[in-house]
């Protein structure tokens, strides 16, 4: 232990080491690593504000990091028979291969916090939710390269040059609903190889996960981009009375949906490059929190950075549940006159798939709906190629 110095007067450092998982039991029952808590004590006084902080070691044999390990201390009950809390308040957590070391600018009993998912998973439903993911962005990926190849295809065999007058606008909407589906196309084709290959090069150099990390991100957001075009595009077609003509229509939806999350990404990268890195998913069973590691993958390990994303995702997913919600007003209108209710279901389905609103089941992680939402999050999403 460093950080206690005192010069001409000789200090009796106390050291306790308890290892009990029914001692320092918060209104929580907060979980420590490996049930291990450290004290650390002078016998003459009590230890604060030091301006070294002391460094205290815990060893473990799991995969932990600034996610779900903090190192804490005991801080007692305010009242007679309260129960006390854990804090980390003076405390600083830096994490290493086999080791999270402690930091604090006082003595006490310290610890390192589990931060533990109250409805964790199986490792079975886990390893489930991997295979299902792989076997689906795989096929996805599949599916979506041959469907932008064919359209290639079919635009190169099929092209004829005849100019559409500056007055038919809508006709120009028209021709542009391919285009835009093909960039659908190619943000989810990235998406998905990205998503692979995160998996597959999570075990190499740490520049190269920081890369695939940062290329899957950007990924992710060009593909949720382009659903909120489709939206867009879907919104002019069938909501706006009045012919409309955007001068450059397609070239400012592609600096919408590939050049401002790229460069969102790419800024994020050179100035905050640990934004990215190896993020282990794993599962704990037993009441000694045993840790099984199923995968790691390279994405995000900043929690500000995840927060961002979750709050772009949600904008954007709102957006186009209102541009979806006007559409089924319009198709249920068009059906009271025609009568034709199962295409227009049909119809809508095929777009809650194609502006991506199926994404939205990500803000139901929680209580009864963790399990049946990540599977059809899963199965939904990985699909949607």
């Amino acid at each position: 232990v460093e950080g206690i110095e005192e010069h001409e007067v000789e200090q009796k450092l106390i050291c306790i080491y308890i290892h009990s998982p029914c001692m320092f039991q918060d209104a929580q029952k907060s979980s420590v690593l490996n049930d291990n808590v450290l004290g650390a004590f002078l016998q003459s006084r009590q230890v604060a504000g030091l301006s070294r902080p002391i460094v205290i070691q815990f060893w473990h044999d799991m995969v932990l990091d600034s996610s779900n390990a903090t190192c804490v201390f005991w801080k007692p009950g305010a009242g007679t028979g309260s129960a006390g809390s854990w804090s980390q308040d003076g405390c600083k957590t830096t994490h290493a291969e086999g080791t999270v070391t402690c930091h604090c600018n006082h003595l006490t009993y310290f610890a390192v916090l589990l931060e533990l998912q109250v409805n964790v998973l199986s490792p079975a439903q886990l390893a489930s939710l991997t295979r299902i993911s792989t076997i689906g962005c795989s096929l996805s990926a599949a599916a979506t390269l041959c469907t932008l190849l064919l359209c290639c295809f079919f635009r190169q065999s099929h092209a004829v040059p005849t100019p559409c007058p500056p007055s038919s606008c809508r006709q120009r909407l028209r021709d542009n609903t391919v285009r835009i589906h093909m960039h659908l196309l190619a943000a989810l084709l990235l998406l998905n190889c990205s998503f692979l290959l995160s998996t597959l090069l999570a075990a190499g150099s740490k520049e190269l996960c920081q890369f695939t990390a940062a290329l899957l991100h950007a990924s992710l957001l060009c593909a949720l981009a382009w659903m909120a075009a489709e939206a867009f595009h879907l919104l002019l077609l069938l909501v706006k009375v009045y012919n409309i003509y955007i001068r450059h229509y397609l070239l400012k939806l592609c600096l919408f949906a590939w050049g401002l999350p790229v460069l969102a990404v790419v800024a994020v990268f050179v100035f905050k490059q640990d934004t990215y890195g190896c993020h282990t998913i794993s599962t704990s069973e037993g009441y000694g929190n045993t840790t099984i590691v199923l995968s790691t993958r390279c994405w995000l390990t900043s929690r500000s950075a995840h927060f961002a994303t979750l709050c772009y995702a949600g904008l954007i997913l709102l957006f186009n549940t209102l541009v979806l919600g006007r559409v089924g007003m319009i198709l249920r209108r068009i059906r009271q006159q025609t009568g034709q209710a199962r295409k227009d279901w049909v119809t809508v389905l095929g777009l809650t798939c194609l502006l991506g609103t199926t994404w939205g089941l990500a803000f139901f992680s929680f209580g009864v709906f963790l399990v049946p939402q990540l599977y059809l999050f899963t199965i939904l999403n990985c699909l949607q190629g």
